[in-house]
């Protein structure tokens, strides 16, 4: 079908440049209550996303309808249509090149059925039965094929798949409710000792917080495990940003190669790590893939563009184009990767001595975020006296903010966890966050 968009596209005579990408995707998911399926869906989708420069302004189209030829006409019609609406921008539009080989189908993730879906939540609700802990769960199976081809001879196919499963447990006792989750997704089946990681890790994370303490106060060592992470991170994903930079509104914007951060802090975009879910040979728009480091030693080293945003930046793009069917393509990351540091959970809490530890944030993503202030009551935190956990805490929050407290890493714990199976997180212990009873 995209062959056909192509020779259209050629015939037509009025696109100087052009790219295209046909995704075909399908998702399965299973939803379970109380410990039993309640809902199943399949979701399938197949269309083309066209971009066309016509008399130098960029045009966007979308389709779905893949079945007639004049669908495929009204598709270009259409991009011709908006580019008279758009913009110039002088898109450097990737010419052939060899593309590196990354692992990211596995043929059994994409033979699973609904049985064996069902199966892999049964097995993780199956390790969490406990008297009084209400379980849930979700299984997902996402299988997609990509087909890029651009005007400057760039083309490509790929196959992707992702299963993902994740339990939650709310533990009810009068007006106290403590819930715990998490989940592992990768683009193969989980084994059984994933799913044993994910229960065991929400097993302890209840069995700790039975015991309610008074939450500390002051500023303290806080220590952000990986799923608490995220009110840190988040401002810096946006400020990495090749968009927000040219918007002018990117706190790290005209820093490069400036020491901004703790010199133990690495961050790095790897899309051709094996059997990660944000790998890929290359982008959206047809830019080979390769690693890029962002921050290195603390120091900022890149940000990230796509095709559009390096055009307007002056510079080329890093390979971090996605697009959607109607939707213009915008910056997306692959892999993001902190390194881990040596430490383990003993040595970090030791190292803290007193203060907290966060597990989860209520209203994380809400605000400025780019700014990198943040002050969020704790969802689940317990705190640590004479280097040992004592007990959950309730009614307290945290404060902070994010590109300060980077500067003032403690340590960092080797205990490191794929979130979303594309972001790789290690504890962070963190100088100086404020806490504070609510």
């Amino acid at each position: 079908m995209i062959e056909r968009v192509l020779e259209l596209a050629k015939r037509s005579g009025r696109f100087e440049e052009f790219d295209m990408l046909l995704r075909d995707e399908q998702q399965l998911g299973l939803k379970f209550e109380s410990g039993r399926l309640k809902e199943t869906a399949l979701h399938q989708e197949a269309g083309i996303s066209f971009r066309g420069v016509c008399r130098g302004k960029v045009g966007i189209a979308g389709t779905t309808d893949l079945t007639s030829e004049q669908a495929l006409a009204d598709l270009l019609e259409r991009a011709v249509a908006s580019a008279e609406q758009g913009e110039e921008c002088a898109l450097a539009f990737p010419g052939p090149s060899r593309l590196p080989v990354v692992a990211v189908f596995d043929d059994a993730a994409a033979a699973v059925d609904v049985e064996h879906l069902a199966a892999l939540g049964k097995q993780v609700i199956e390790r969490l039965k406990k008297p009084g802990w209400q379980v849930s769960a979700s299984v997902d199976r996402y299988v997609e094929t990509s087909s890029f081809v651009n005007f400057a001879g760039q083309s490509f196919t790929s196959r992707a798949t992702a299963i993902s499963v994740g339990a939650e447990v709310t533990r009810v006792r009068g007006d106290d409710v403590l819930m715990a989750y998490d989940d592992v997704t990768g683009t193969g089946v989980p084994s059984a000792e994933d799913l044993d990681d994910v229960a065991g890790s929400i097993t302890r994370s209840i069995e700790r917080g039975e015991r309610i303490v008074e939450p500390p106060d002051g500023k303290l060592p806080v220590l952000f495990t990986p799923h608490g992470c995220s009110a840190v991170l988040l401002p810096l994903h946006q400020a990495l940003s090749g968009k927000t930079v040219l918007q002018g509104i990117s706190p790290l914007g005209g820093k490069l190669g400036e020491a901004l951060f703790d010199s133990a802090f690495d961050l790095t975009d790897d899309p051709l790590l094996s059997s990660r879910v944000g790998s890929r040979p290359a982008d959206d728009e047809g830019t080979p893939s390769a690693p890029l480091p962002l921050i290195e030693g603390g120091t900022l080293r890149a940000f990230v563009y796509d095709l559009e945003t390096a055009a307007r930046s002056g510079t080329a793009s890093t390979g971090h184009g996605r697009r959607t069917t109607f939707g213009k393509p915008g910056i997306s990351f692959s892999n993001l990767v902190i390194k881990p540091g040596a430490a383990r959970e003993e040595d970090l809490l030791k190292e803290m001595g007193h203060g907290l530890v966060v597990d989860e944030l209520i209203g994380v993503g809400q605000g400025n975020i780019i700014s990198g202030a943040f002050s969020h009551p704790v969802a689940l935190a317990y705190r640590v006296d004479g280097g040992e956990i004592t007990g959950r805490v309730k009614d307290a929050a945290v404060a902070g903010n994010a590109y300060e407290l980077l500067k003032r890493i403690r340590m960092i714990g080797s205990a490191a966890k794929w979130l979303g199976g594309s972001r790789l997180v290690p504890p962070l212990l963190l100088d100086a966050v404020n806490v504070a009873r609510r």
